[in-house]
């Protein structure tokens, strides 16, 4: 079967717009031809993918399980004509990534797997920083690329958005919301909330302060400086305080220690941003390279199209 990345990049055109006159116009091929193009896909796989009327385009059943494996196939075409092209380019040497201190465990990790993966010659050196510090180490040249939650406009800095997630809250088994199956960000009213010092991650201090005052009351924040993770849990066991953090983290959380449960925020919902970033001048293949490989991994772990936690 001579099934062409092409073609699978025009059904998951007409499968995203279900209109095969705006997916045409997105391709910049003509209607007809995009409409022979993914006939003859179905004369290939031998099954319709969309059912078609005069009013408008569905997917059919064999349509919705090609979408949910199509992308993943894109994806590992890709990393292998890249991890071609870097090889035998004979690109090695060292990777500097920096991310903020949440984003130490699941996500790094997941991170750090796919560019070894992909890229066994490069070495990748991580560090720890605060997110108002990576956009500056990277415009110094200090650092390569950064992984941070929440980014402001900066010029010589570009960006692109990695990961959605939700917020949870983090608390002592002894607290008295402890039970409750999610938790209202209005219940906080009169809870001391732990945060990172709005100097070292303003944009996201500043998305939980709006978002408290939206519901209501301005939150009593206590910030923690040092060893943030590890500083808010030791924290906790007091039953008295609250840590807001993404859901990543707060899963973590609970695996950490038996003392601490972590609940989903609601009413409303708090979404957490990552963001990839580096500097607008450094077009480097390896960093160009390490840039996709964790696209790549965003699209196989499905940060962009699932907020899920079902350990929450």
């Amino acid at each position: 079967m001579d099934l062409q990345p092409r073609l699978l990049r025009y059904f998951m055109a007409v499968a995203e717009e279900l209109h095969f006159g705006r997916a045409a116009a997105r391709l910049y091929i003509s209607q007809p031809s995009l409409s022979n193009q993914i006939r003859g896909l179905e004369q290939m796989l031998g099954t319709d993918l969309f059912v078609r009327t005069s009013r408008q385009v569905e997917l059919t059943a064999a349509g919705r399980a090609l979408l949910e494996e199509a992308p993943v196939a894109l994806a590992a075409l890709e990393r292998a004509v890249e991890r071609a092209r870097l090889t035998g380019a004979g690109i090695t040497g060292e990777i500097r990534l920096c991310y903020s201190p949440m984003a130490n465990f699941e996500i790094l990790r997941e991170i750090l797997t796919a560019i070894d993966r992909e890229f066994p010659s490069l070495s990748v050196i991580p560090t720890e920083l605060f997110s108002a510090e990576i956009p500056r180490r990277i415009l110094a040249g200090e650092q390569d690329i950064g992984l941070l939650l929440f980014i402001e406009p900066m010029t010589g800095i570009r960006s692109e958005l990695l990961r959605v997630e939700p917020a949870a809250a983090v608390l002592s088994k002894r607290h008295r919301l402890a039970d409750a199956d999610a938790i209202s960000l209005s219940s906080l009213e009169n809870e001391t909330i732990l945060l990172f010092p709005r100097e070292l991650s303003p944009a996201h201090y500043d998305h939980y302060v709006v978002a408290c005052e939206e519901s209501g009351f301005h939150p009593h924040i206590k910030s923690i400086r040092n060893a943030p993770p590890q500083a808010m849990l030791a924290r906790l066991h007091s039953g008295k305080e609250v840590g807001l953090t993404p859901a990543s983290f707060a899963i973590h959380a609970v695996g950490a220690t038996t003392d601490v449960v972590a609940r989903r925020i609601v009413q409303p919902e708090i979404l957490e941003e990552w963001s990839l970033v580096w500097s607008a001048r450094d077009q480097s293949a390896a960093i160009q390279g390490v840039l996709k490989a964790i696209r790549r991994c965003s699209v196989e772990n499905g940060w962009l199209s699932t907020l899920d936690h079902a350990e929450l």
